[in-house]
């Protein structure tokens, strides 16, 4: 459907009406229709939270189109890497490769202007079809017509998108063009929001590591006392059973009373006050008796605050922590406990089996060493490390950072 110019859009990252004709909204919105384009912009910024994000948008994009492909270069290939891209149409495995270790370099688009959507024939003339990257790469797999526009962020993203039609198709019309120019500054935020979210998860993964490490078992729960989340020492705490587990979506405990103290002190921490009205309760703690036999688990709640703006219930309100003295830690490597303090491997593995709380005796017999070479070993320790005791010297190791390792 022909376009009439009136009331030209404009956005400060980029405007409908560039490179081919001025077109309002209200025509953009008659010519692709209302509800598709809101579904369009709706799908942009949801595939921020998807995976592969953005791949139901670029669907979407294909269907208004009618594209043989809409691809997505998160992350454009290189010399040095394969980059990451995001394809809808019909892909070879082969095709994809070929692009990604050779072609791309021939990629006829090179660092577009921002908010500029054009043709490969706008770009370099009629001589597009004499080109390699047509004649080896695009023209083999039925691609004829190719449309750009890249994407470039404060943070430094680069992105770039690529439309491609099929030598039967028509070629991209000026509405082609003011539909993806429209959407671009949409599509711009959303990697934005993508990148914000994606830096929040390597965070939040790197977190997770380190406590798991630590073995600290968390069990959150959400304002209206469900369970949201476990981690894997929880886990395996609870599948012991043994003392304490998940029954549904609720902790049981063994020993009735147990049970109710711990009931009391997550449903207080949930309503945020002391059992006598006072201010809102920090941490409570107790402990957990287990039937085997074995040392009790401890058992620490702990109110986690509202943030300013949060408005979710199904956030983390209150966070239960579990810890079994008796777990065993997994063993820091030998290599970064002597690289850490500059111990020989018999120094280092010395270390390591005091700090488990063997006796240098123990620790000798299960080094197959003199009880005298373990002692000329152990105050070769205290020489590097500046301790004078053994108790020194274990404290040293726990409160270091191979414990994270």
């Amino acid at each position: 459907m022909p376009l009439v110019a009136k009331s030209t859009f404009t956005d400060n990252e980029g405007s409908i009406g560039r490179n081919g004709g001025k077109f309002s909204l209200d025509n953009l919105a008659e010519a692709v229709g209302l509800a598709p384009l809101d579904r369009l912009i709706g799908a942009i910024y949801e595939g921020a939270m998807e995976s592969p994000p953005w791949q139901a948008a670029l669907q979407l994009m294909r269907d208004s189109l009618q594209a043989a492909h809409v691809t997505l270069m998160l992350r454009p290939p290189s010399s040095e890497n394969a980059g990451v891209m995001i394809n809808t149409g019909t892909v070879t495995k082969q095709g994809i490769e070929s692009y990604e270790t050779h072609f791309f370099s021939m990629d006829p688009f090179v660092r577009l202007a921002e908010g500029e959507v054009v043709t490969a024939e706008e770009l370099i003339g009629k001589q597009w079809l004499q080109s390699t990257v047509y004649q080896e790469y695009l023209r083999p797999l039925g691609v004829r017509h190719l449309l750009g526009a890249d994407i470039y962020t404060k943070e430094g993203i680069e992105c770039r998108l690529r439309v491609t039609r099929s030598h039967e198709a028509q070629p991209f019309s000026s509405e082609d063009k003011a539909l993806v120019r429209f959407l671009l500054p949409h599509l711009k935020r959303s990697i934005q929001l993508h990148a914000r979210l994606d830096f929040l998860e390597c965070e939040r993964q790197l977190f997770a590591g380190t406590v798991n490490r630590m073995q600290l078992g968390i069990i959150s729960f959400s304002q209206n006392g469900a369970i949201l989340e476990t981690n894997q020492e929880a886990r395996r705490i609870l599948s012991e059973k043994d003392g304490i587990w998940l029954s549904g979506n609720n902790l049981s405990v063994e020993v009735t009373q147990e049970g109710r103290e711990l009931q009391r002190m997550v449903r207080q921490a949930l309503s945020g006050t002391v059992a006598d009205k006072g201010p809102p309760a920090v941490v409570e703690a107790m402990s957990v008796t287990r039937p085997s036999g074995r040392a009790k688990l401890g058992v620490l709640v702990r109110q986690i605050p509202l943030g300013t703006w949060s408005e979710s219930r199904q956030r983390p309100a209150v966070a239960v922590f579990l810890r079994d003295p008796e777990s065993s830690a997994a063993q820091p490597s030998h290599e970064l406990v002597r690289r850490l303090f500059g111990l020989t491997r018999m120094e280092a593995a010395l270390a390591l089996l005091l700090a488990e709380g063997l006796t240098l005796d123990e620790a000798a017999e299960k080094m197959d060493v003199r009880r005298n070479t373990a002692r000329t070993h152990l105050r070769s320790i205290f020489c590097k490390t500046g301790v004078t005791r053994q108790t020194m010297l274990v404290r040293l190791l726990l409160n270091s950072v191979i414990t994270l390792g």
